[in-house]
């Protein structure tokens, strides 16, 4: 293949390159505020999952640059992640696990003041294996933990913006998300090919219910219910465990499995341990068992007369 047969394939790969962005990716974040003006009189911004950089950098040009150098100090930009990426302009880089207390704690020692951030963004993704109920699965781990730290870092009246997966449970998702915000739209920018399953929530007006504590789960290793009973807030307890609920360790009611389930015992047949006493089907089951031998048996008759 070519140096060029991407460049024709794939038109915003090469406004990329054109234009100085370090990927793709970052015409999306800027078809988002096109819509929806969500930067407008931000100051203080956090990018989460921010490698190798390209949303941070339109937060650069957009939050920083473009203001007077007088003004520049007013703006404070926070990009997290576990790896390492390139300098930007005003952009303050902590490597960090977004799913650690230790993480929110420094991003708000970075504001200074106990000031907390006006919009947090997240265009973290797995690496997909292919499988979409797997891949948005995970997706939407990744998706809690990210909600799990804006609770914790996000101002009151803030916005949210995160890619996701879509799928079935796509509006359950915006259900769950509701409970935090006032305004959850679904967005899927032009720059976003539409054979991906991706889509991004934009989620405004950062409002978390009365009496809400702030807690940082990790729901594919930790005990959800005991967690959530760490806090002394009921509302906690009821909310908590309905945004986590569903993992991987349980059986698939839509996959098939082997008989022996357990290796170390043959399979046994059991019967159901209470069958129906009157079924309401039962009077038709017998009409199709005499209906199926009278024509059984016209048939048989029909075939000696042709003999």
């Amino acid at each position: 293949m070519g140096k060029t047969s991407k460049d024709k394939r794939d038109i915003y790969y090469r406004l990329a390159k054109e234009e100085g962005w370090r990927a793709r990716s970052a015409f999306k974040l800027i078809q988002i505020d096109e819509v929806f003006q969500i930067f407008d009189g931000v100051t203080r911004a956090v990018d989460l999952c921010a490698a190798p950089g390209s949303w941070s950098q339109v937060l650069s040009k957009r939050l920083y640059e473009s203001r007077d150098p007088a003004e520049r100090d007013e703006v404070k930009i926070i990009a997290v992640d576990l790896q390492t990426m390139g300098p930007l302009p005003g952009i303050i880089q902590l490597q960090g696990d977004i799913t650690k207390l230790s993480t929110a704690e420094a991003i708000i020692e970075h504001f200074g003041d106990q000031q907390k951030a006006q919009l947090v963004i997240c265009d973290g993704a797995p690496d997909v294996t292919g499988l979409h109920d797997i891949d948005e699965y995970i997706q939407s781990q990744l998706l809690l933990a990210a909600l799990n730290i804006t609770t914790h870092v996000l101002t009151p009246g803030g916005t949210f913006v995160a890619k996701i997966f879509r799928g079935k449970d796509t509006s359950l998702l915006y259900s769950q998300l509701r409970i935090f915000f006032e305004r959850v739209t679904i967005a899927k920018p032009p720059s976003s090919r539409n054979s991906s399953i991706e889509a991004f929530v934009v989620c405004q007006d950062y409002r978390p219910p009365e009496g809400y504590v702030p807690q940082l789960i990790n729901p594919m290793l930790d005990d959800v219910q005991v967690i959530a009973c760490e806090t002394s807030a009921p509302v906690n307890r009821s909310i908590v465990p309905f945004l986590v609920c569903g993992d991987l360790r349980e059986f698939d009611s839509d996959m098939s499995y082997s008989l022996n389930i357990d290796p170390e015992k043959d399979y046994e047949y059991r019967d159901v341990v209470q069958k129906p006493l009157a079924p309401a089907y039962s009077e038709v089951l017998e009409r199709m068992k005499t209906t199926s031998l009278k024509h059984g048996s016209i048939k048989v008759e029909a075939d000696k007369k042709k003999d």
